[in-house]
């Protein structure tokens, strides 16, 4: 039986994975970092708990790293830990740094001293990209990589010592170069949620308005489910590589926020332009959403568009959920949650 060990199992990412795995007959272990309310810690995988083995450790204790991998001994570690939210990454960009750049070379180097045969997935990010796009629009293997964060600079430093570690010691290390990836699942803070929430929330009358950042920034979303699934088809070929895993489609702010309306049956409207931009619901007349300046970054990333191409062609992924049912999923449970 194969074991898989996943950093980052209590996030979206991490409890998607774990089933997936579960279901292909792994042996799973995941590591949680100790705090004061373990409850929450879990909430993703309380219906898998049973079924998986749980550490406590931390990607910026190497000591813990090891003594966890010697415990495990895994076949294949999936490093999906990080402080991940980009505009919290730029009020904590230490802290960012340290656990999302880091904390992946900790990891690194507790593999290369235990067991340099360990395959090694390393959750890497479209924002590593920062504003650089390719001519076509789009955004690929080889396009270069300028981040314009805190968070994407330690996504960088995460790829390029992945690639250093991999050509220096022969080790299978592979970087999954992922763009956005939404599900029921995702924390509050991203704003793909929060709309959800918020426009459910507004319909049902138990909000009056929603508070959000650039509308204008352009996104590729899929579906976490589908994202997992790359991720250990990567792990699966016959030598390392990098891939970038996209649905190939771009959306702004302002769509995502008309296609959860439609799907919530509301009527709405915009006016304004920039920061003064406002979403009216026409039923009402009142401003449902408005803009809030502490939610824009100091720097943006202003369009994101993944070709997947060498991910089609050499692992046969494709997204199987589109955005429509992606809201869809996303507004449905966030009304089950309202209605239990």
């Amino acid at each position: 039986m194969k074991r898989a060990l996943i950093t980052g199992i209590n996030g979206q990412d991490g409890s998607y994975l774990a089933e997936f795995l579960l279901e292909k007959g792994y042996e799973v272990w995941g590591i949680l970092r100790r705090n004061s309310n373990p409850e929450s810690q879990t909430s993703r995988i309380q219906h898998i708990f049973k079924d998986i083995k749980l550490v406590y450790g931390d990607l910026t204790d190497i000591s813990s790293l090891n003594s966890i991998i010697h415990q495990c001994r895994p076949h294949e570690i999936y490093n999906l830990a990080a402080q991940s939210h980009v505009r919290i990454s730029f009020d904590m960009p230490i802290f960012t740094a340290n656990v999302t750049g880091l904390g992946t070379l900790n990891l690194l180097e507790a593999v290369r001293l235990n067991d340099p045969t360990i395959k090694v997935y390393q959750a890497s990010s479209s924002e590593m990209f920062g504003n650089s796009i390719d001519e076509d629009g789009y955004q690929r293997e080889t396009t270069p990589l300028i981040p314009v964060s805190p968070y994407g600079c330690s996504k960088v430093f995460s790829y390029n010592i992945c690639n250093n570690y991999k050509n220096s010691y022969d080790m299978f290390i592979s970087n999954g170069i992922l763009f956005n990836h939404e599900s029921p699942r995702r924390g509050l803070n991203f704003v793909t949620n929060k709309v959800v929430k918020g426009a459910v929330d507004i319909k049902r009358g138990k909000a009056k308005s929603l508070a959000l950042g650039n509308l204008d920034a352009k996104r590729d979303w899929g579906h976490a489910k589908d994202y997992v699934e790359a991720m250990w088809k990567i792990l699966q070929q016959k030598k390392p590589e990098d891939f970038v895993i996209a649905t190939g489609k771009q959306y702004n702010i302002r769509q995502f926020v008309n296609m959860v309306a439609e799907e919530l049956s509301m009527k709405i409207k915009w006016r304004g332009k920039g920061k003064k931009e406002k979403c009216y619901d026409l039923n009402t007349k009142k401003i449902i959403i408005e803009c809030d300046k502490s939610y824009f970054r100091p720097l943006d990333v202003n369009t994101l568009l993944g070709d997947a191409k060498k991910a089609r062609i050499k692992l046969k992924w494709k997204p199987k959920i589109n955005i429509k049912n992606l809201i869809k999923e996303m507004v449905e449970d966030e009304v089950k949650k309202i209605d239990y």
